[in-house]
């Protein structure tokens, strides 16, 4: 067999969501050459790996990527997946980036030049790797899913399209953030009815005091705290996504706006034996804890708003009603017995991680995931972009995409720069 030909490239990019796009605008900045390689289209997860009816949780003046931003005429309103879709490949082709499509990375490794880049379409040689493949490649699932009795369908938020293709009947949903919130919405809305097994959450009011929770974030700061000012980070990076919704409406969508369309509340599915569904005790504790996050978010922002002299031009502050919970939510149900429990889909809603199975370089922690500060892994060269909280709060938002590429891409460049540097210094040597 032949030698496989390999091409040079300072950097490699791996992925082209707007994560891996933002590194690219910066580099090409900085004059650093690269290549982005992506396994499917440009926005690829976004394309394949999302319900139909789902729209974006941050308003479309906050798609701010470096070199771009929201010129339509609906700042407030939120992106449908197909405009974020048009979104990203407008950034794509406006900053001209140099995407290979199509291209599946099998492997990464180090060298003594750098970095080895593997794909199904040849191979690469580099001096540093970005990898921008998403936080969020695969569904996590308990490792109990497997004793669900076979007469149930299970499914993933990730294959979760729309209630069409549920059967008739019942639909258990593991998960009370984002995701399962408003999947449950829209599935109680079809008919099927819904129990929605409700784990650690955050409450948050859509709008508050006359403007958009995210405007309030942004503008107090929030968004903006850094990983280096957090007491405990790893916790932080652990946090769920807000219980936010974005919807023409702007309605607030939290477990009392659920409960008003009869979903059907139980504490976190923590089990299976014999058939039965076993359900934690601590839902009305996960609540508690919930609105006093949600409380403290909102003292944060009141505060800023006094400090800026912004009370008299805002609403008054008004708080949601605290989160009503069944005096005695069930601990158990029978899904072995239809006619008992009804169930006859389960939804895991219960969050992602990422997919790393390709990566030769000892930057994994035990359970997958990259021990980095800030994007900067302890590998020379090798870097990570959108992962949660990972240089600010705003990390995994394509808003937040922009300052950990500036910050990230001056990182690279001066490591490139100093390489590049030593090289010439050797080969000049006497």
């Amino acid at each position: 067999m032949g030698m496989r030909s390999i091409r040079t490239v300072t950097t490699i990019i791996i992925g082209a969501g707007h994560a891996g796009l933002a590194m690219s605008r910066c580099l090409a900045e900085r004059s650093v050459d690269h290549v982005i390689l992506e396994r499917g289209e440009v926005a690829h997860t976004w394309r394949t790996e999302r319900w139909d009816s789902l729209r974006l949780l941050t308003p479309n003046w906050q798609g701010r990527l470096p070199g771009f931003r929201y010129q339509g005429d609906d700042p407030d309103g939120y992106r449908t997946m197909p405009e974020v879709i048009s979104f990203i490949e407008d950034y794509a082709k406006a900053i001209a980036a140099p995407v290979q499509t199509h291209t599946i990375v099998t492997s990464v490794r180090r060298d003594d030049s750098g970095y080895v880049v593997r794909t199904d379409r040849g191979d690469w040689q580099c001096r540093a790797v970005v990898l921008a493949s998403g936080a969020c490649n695969v569904a996590r699932v308990p490792a109990f899913a497997n004793l669900v009795p076979p007469s149930i369908t299970c499914l993933t938020a990730q294959q979760y399209r729309s209630p069409a293709q549920l059967a008739d009947g019942g639909v258990l949903i593991a998960g009370a953030s984002a995701s399962g919130t408003q999947v449950a919405c829209e599935i109680q809305r079809s008919g099927r009815p819904v129990t929605l097994a409700v784990g650690e959450h955050i409450r948050a009011p859509r709008v508050y005091r006359g403007r958009d929770l995210e405007w309030w974030m942004d503008a107090a700061g929030v968004l903006d705290e850094r990983y280096d000012e957090i007491d405990d980070i790893a916790r932080a990076r652990k946090v769920p996504s807000l219980q936010l919704a974005g919807t023409p409406d702007h309605s607030t969508l939290d477990l009392n706006a659920l409960n008003d369309l009869g979903v059907t509340l139980v504490g976190r599915f923590v089990g299976l034996a014999d058939g039965k569904a076993q359900f934690a005790g601590s839902l009305r504790n996960m609540c508690a804890m919930s609105d006093l996050k949600m409380g403290r978010l909102l003292d944060t922002i009141d505060a800023w708003a006094r400090d800026h002299d912004l009370d008299a031009e805002v609403e008054p502050p008004r708080r949601l009603p605290p989160t009503r919970v069944p005096d005695e939510p069930p601990l158990m149900m029978n899904l072995a017995n239809f006619s008992k429990s009804n169930i006859r889909t389960i939804i895991w809603a219960i969050g992602y991680r990422p997919d790393y199975t390709w990566l030769e370089v000892p930057v994994l922690d035990h359970k997958g995931m990259i021990r980095h500060d800030g994007g900067i892994t302890s590998s020379p060269g090798l870097y990570l972009m959108g992962a949660p909280f990972m240089r600010r709060r705003k990390s995994t938002l394509i808003d937040g995409a922009g300052d950990d590429a500036r910050d990230l891409s001056g990182h690279l460049a001066s490591y490139v720069g100093a390489r590049a540097e030593h090289a010439m210094a050797l080969q000049h040597a006497p």
